[in-house]
């Protein structure tokens, strides 16, 4: 699974605007309690040249990134992008269009609230716990009165993200991974701590002689569970082992095509464990054509950080073979593992334009727990496969690797998608593949419990260079 997902820990709308008697402003209201969040710029409202504002304070707890490094569960920075994610929650007043959002780290410590009104701003906190437009929190833990420096919250400008909106309904999402790694480093080397993102409107729209009146969000209060403020990290964790096709060298391919991808699995008792003593870089994959033989070729491979005991190398040979060997060794000439390969010849007509595909999860369960993570392996063959009485009984279909297939889940009852196809950059929800066929992990603490799921596929066309979907859905219920 490379999906995992930090829900909010505390969230605040602050607000400079009237009231609806249009003569007192709100800037020692409280929302913090609410299921809504709002941003907006409204000009003109009081006088001809009034302006009121509000804006967004979010929180996400941080610390479980570090445990999950620490296991191995979660890559390293550098490795893993962060999506700070918002959704739309619709209303009857007016939406504003084409507009950009700041999204910053706040300077300062502040406090969530239990305040509600969100019409009167009546919901006063002033000294109390909570903060507001120009209260931070309550205690004089920064300066002598809780107050913001600057009315409106204190946000560190210089690093920061933009969000454009065009109708003004869509969801925020925003990659924010340089502020959250800082975050993360916190004093071992973060230039700023952990208070959370302020989103607001442009300097340039806040001061506008217009108004964008009025985006709001779902709040971390909401009873909407897929509606919920999260902080989403995204990284390609698929494993693409090439020992069930394995390609000669060809004349066809350019040189990082004919490179293929071996996997080797240290599980001594089962468990895999780094080779003791083995360093991350010292370990080779070595090519031969009988066991024992001589070495066609020797390529220098590494460990597949973070997993522990994996290593990988990429290799190629050219050639007529039946049957190569790889033979997995230390510089000192150490053996650890000798595997078998049975080499295909690469064709000009690999891919077609209309080929369709059976698919079945071999290993489906009907339900799961949402501590769970389950592996599902995907069983793959061609839908014109017709056998007789005779062949059926002496073969059986190839298990096709699709070497670029992505999975999303859906709920079935609404068709609400909880995990979207990851075909952009990061390529988050691709399947993995070994000899056994494609497979990938599903993390079921990502989805709302007592609820039944679909999980559909689409496969990269390089005929067509576009993903097909496939018209099968495979079905799982997530139980608490």
């Amino acid at each position: 699974m490379a999906i995992h997902r930090i829900t909010a820990s505390a969230d605040n709308t602050i607000t400079n605007a009237y009231g609806v008697n249009l003569t007192t402003r709100g800037t020692g209201s409280n929302m913090g309690a609410s299921d809504i969040l709002e941003v907006f710029s409204i000009y003109g409202q009081k006088t001809t040249n009034s302006s009121e504002i509000a804006r967004t304070l979010i929180q996400f707890p941080l610390d479980t990134i570090t445990t999950k490094r620490n296991n191995n569960t979660l890559p390293e920075s550098g490795s893993v992008s962060w999506i700070l994610k918002l959704y739309n929650a619709k209303h009857v007043e007016s939406v504003p269009t084409s507009f950009d959002f700041f999204v910053l780290p706040i300077s300062k410590e502040w406090e969530e609230g239990v305040g509600l009104d969100m019409e009167d701003y009546s919901d006063l906190t002033y000294d109390s716990t909570g903060s507001n437009w120009l209260q931070a929190i309550h205690s004089a833990s920064h300066d002598a009165d809780g107050k913001w420096t600057t009315a409106g919250g204190d946000y560190l400008y210089n690093q920061g993200v933009t969000a454009s909106f065009k109708s003004g309904l869509e969801d925020l999402e925003v990659d924010v991974s340089d502020i959250v790694e800082d975050w993360v480093k916190g004093a071992d080397g973060g230039e700023y701590n952990n208070y959370g993102f302020g989103i607001f409107l442009s300097s340039s729209q806040e001061s506008a002689q217009k108004s964008y009146y009025t985006k709001k969000f779902f709040a971390r209060g909401t009873e909407f569970y897929y509606k919920r403020p999260v902080l989403e990290a995204r990284w390609d964790s698929s494993e693409k082992d090439n020992r069930g096709n394995f390609f000669l060298s060809s004349s066809l391919a350019t040189g990082e095509q004919n490179l293929n991808k071996l996997y080797l699995y240290n599980k001594p008792r089962g468990a895999l464990t780094n080779i003791p003593g083995l360093e991350t870089s010292e370990i080779s994959a070595s090519l031969c054509s009988s066991i024992g033989g001589s070495f066609l070729g020797t390529f220098t491979g590494g460990q597949e950080l973070p997993s522990i005991g994996v290593y990988t190398a990429s290799v190629f040979i050219a050639g007529t073979y039946d049957t190569l060997y790889d033979v997995w060794h230390n510089g000192a000439g150490v053996q650890y593992h000798t595997g078998t390969i049975s080499p295909k010849a690469l064709s000009a007509n690999v891919n077609s334009e209309d080929a369709k595909y059976v698919l079945s999860l071999t290993n489906n369960n009907h339900e799961y727990h949402s501590s769970q993570t389950a592996r599902f392996k995907l069983y793959t063959r061609l839908k014109n496969w017709s056998p007789n009485l005779f062949t059926v009984a002496q073969s059986k279909p190839e298990n096709i690797i699709i070497e670029d297939a992505l999975y999303k889940v859906f709920r079935v009852s609404d068709d609400l998608t909880v995990i979207n196809y990851g075909s952009g950059s990061t390529k988050h929800t691709q399947l993995s593949y070994n000899v056994s066929g494609n497979y990938f992990d599903l993390d079921m603490s990502v989805f709302e419990p007592n609820y039944q799921y679909g999980v559909k596929f689409s496969f990269y066309n390089t005929y067509l260079s576009s993903y097909v979907e496939q018209p099968y859905v495979f079905k799982f219920r997530v139980v608490d």
